[in-house]
C-alpha cells in the first residue's frame, strides 16, 4: 500500500522514503511510517528518536506498581491486567523513582498502526541493559515479550523491573526500542560467510562451519587487551550492593567507583555470583555493516547457566569503518556483555564463547550511520558503563 506513494521529508526536513523491500526498515522508511500514521503519539516524535534502524520509545506520563509479571494473552488488553494485578499508580511527569526488586507498567507516548506484512521487534536500550534494568515491551494480546506481531493496532507499555539499582525516570525517558521488519531477513550460513569475507564481521577467523547460527563471540578476561576501557588489567565490573539512587537521563554524573566494584583477571577464571551483576566485554571486536543489523543472542543454555546481555540490539555502523569505528584496517568496537549466573555460582573463563551475533538485512541502506554525528554512545568502545558514569 505505501509503495507507490511519492518520497515525502519529515518535520525534521530528513528525507523520507516510502517501504520498499525486505528487512528492517531503515531510518527514512521509520520517518515515512511516522508520517503516513503507523506510528503515533500526541507528542511529535523527534527526529532524534529515529536511529539507522530502529525507533527509541519513550515512556508516559504514568507507572502503574504490579505484584507480577505478565502477558495478557489473546483477546485480552494490558489495562485489564493492570486493574486486576496494580497496587498504585505513579505520576512520571515530575519524575519518580522505579525501585529495585519491583515490577513497574509504564504506557509508551507511541502507539501502533501497522499495515499488513509489517511486523515489530523490541529490545531494551544498552544504557538500560546496562544498569540492569529489566525491561521488555508488551502489546494488548500479545503472547510473547518484545514480539509486535504485523498489522498490531494499539498501544505500546513498557514491563520495568530494575534489578541492581534504583532509578529515577520520567515523561519521555527512552528504556527500550523498536525495530520494525517486512518479511524475514535473516542470513544464511554461507551469506554470512560471503559477508564476513566482504566486510571483515570480526577480528576472530572463521570458517563457513563456525557461523551457523551466526557469528560466535567469546569473554575477555585476560586483561592483556590493548582495546580501549582495560587500562590497568580490568577486565570487567561487579555492580555494588545498595548503591544509590541513579538518574536515568542524568549523563555523566556519577563516579563509577560508587556503583561498581572492579575486577582484575584471575588465572582461575571468573565465578559469577548469582545475586550479582557484572559488566564484561567481548574479547572479539565486531562490526555491523551499514545495510545490515545485527542482535546478540545467548549461546547456548546447554553450555552454562548464564544470561549474556539484555540489551542485544546493534544498529548498522557499528564498529565499522563508514561510521568512524575503526582506524585503518582494524575494528574498533567491542561487544559489551550484561552477565547474571542463574541459581547457582558458574565459572566462566577466558575465551569462553558466550553468544552469537545474528546478523540481519536492511530492506535499503539507511541515511544515517550508528555513531556518525548522530550522538551515539558507544561506538568504538572498549569495557564500556552506561552513559550516566563519567568516563
Amino acid at each position: 500500500m505505501a509503495d507507490s506513494a511519492p518520497q515525502t521529508a519529515s518535520a525534521s526536513g530528513a528525507p523520507a522514503q516510502p517501504v520498499r523491500g525486505t528487512g528492517i526498515l531503515p531510518s527514512q522508511m521509520l520517518r515515512y511510517l511516522i508520517e503516513q500514521g503507523d506510528i503515533l503519539a500526541d507528542v511529535p516524535i523527534g527526529e532524534d528518536q529515529v536511529q539507522p534502524a530502529s525507533l527509541d520509545l519513550r515512556l508516559g506520563a504514568i507507572a502503574y506498581r504490579v505484584r507480577a509479571s505478565f502477558l495478557p494473552g489473546q483477546g485480552v488488553a494490558v489495562r485489564q491486567k493492570i486493574e486486576q494485578f496494580g497496587m498504585h499508580e505513579i505520576d512520571l511527569s515530575r519524575g519518580a523513582v522505579l525501585e529495585r526488586g519491583c515490577v513497574y507498567i509504564v504506557p509508551l507516548m507511541e502507539r501502533l498502526r501497522l499495515r499488513a506484512g509489517i511486523a515489530g521487534l523490541a529490545n531494551p536500550k544498552s544504557s538500560a541493559g546496562r544498569l540492569d534494568i529489566f525491561t521488555r515491551v508488551i502489546t494488548d494480546g500479545g503472547e510473547a515479550f518484545e514480539a509486535i506481531p504485523a498489522g498490531y493496532e494499539g498501544p505500546l507499555y513498557a514491563e520495568i523491573a530494575p534489578r541492581t539499582f534504583s532509578v529515577l525516570v520520567r515523561q519521555g525517558t527512552r528504556l527500550n526500542q523498536l525495530r520494525l521488519r517486512k518479511g524475514q531477513p535473516g542470513l544464511s550460513a554461507s551469506e554470512l560467510h560471503a559477508l564476513h569475507a566482504a566486510q571483515q564481521l570480526t577480528d576472530r577467523a572463521l570458517e563457513r562451519a563456525d557461523l551457523r547460527g551466526g557469528v560466535p563471540f567469546s569473554v575477555d578476561l585476560s586483561g592483556e587487551t590493548a582495546a580501549p576501557g582495560f587500562a590497568g588489567g580490568v577486565i570487567g565490573y561487579r555492580a555494588r550492593r545498595n548503591a544509590g539512587l541513579i538518574d536515568f537521563d542524568n549523563i555523566g554524573a556519577y563516579a563509577i567507583e560508587d556503583f561498581w566494584e572492579p575486577l582484575r583477571a584471575a588465572k582461575d577464571g571468573l565465578v559469577l555470583d548469582p545475586d550479582d551483576f557484572y559488566i564484561l566485554a567481548s574479547k572479539e571486536s565486531v562490526a555491523v555493516p551499514p545495510d545490515h543489523a545485527a542482535e546478540m543472542v545467548a549461546y547456548d543454555t546447554s553450555v552454562g547457566e548464564f544470561r549474556v546481555h539484555y540489551a542485544g540490539f546493534f544498529d548498522p555502523g557499528f564498529g565499522h569503518g563508514a561510521a568512524g569505528g575503526r582506524d585503518g584496517d582494524g575494528i574498533g568496537s567491542r561487544g559489551v556483555l550484561e552477565v547474571r549466573s542463574h541459581d547457582v555460582p558458574f565459572l566462566i573463563e577466558d575465551g569462553q564463547r558466550v553468544g552469537r551475533l545474528i546478523y540481519e538485512k536492511l530492506s535499503a541502506a539507511p541515511d544515517k550511520l550508528y555513531g556518525q554525528g548522530i550522538g551515539s554512545s558507544y561506538q568504538r568502545q572498549g569495557l564500556t558503563l552506561g552513559k550516566q558514569f563519567r568516563r
